[in-house]
């Protein structure tokens, strides 16, 4: 799956950042995808972070292809 945030939607409540650490981060007042994390699995954190966004900012969706394993 991978994993997005419309900052257009996004109003910064941060609810993302605080349940799934390892994935979202809090930058200048909204909510990002950190670096690298934006192919995720189906992860509980993942999955409930979507669900309880307040401003349904996040989006996953499946990926076509793999992401590569390395360079």
């Amino acid at each position: 799956m991978k994993v997005s945030i419309d900052r257009d939607l996004c109003y910064g409540s941060a609810e993302c950042a605080h349940r799934a650490p390892e994935v979202f981060d809090f930058v200048d007042g909204f909510g990002v995808v950190r670096p690298g994390r934006e192919h995720v699995g189906d992860a509980p954190e993942i999955l409930e972070a979507t669900e309880k966004c307040p401003s349904q900012a996040i989006t996953l969706t499946r990926a076509a292809t793999p992401p590569p394993d390395g360079p």
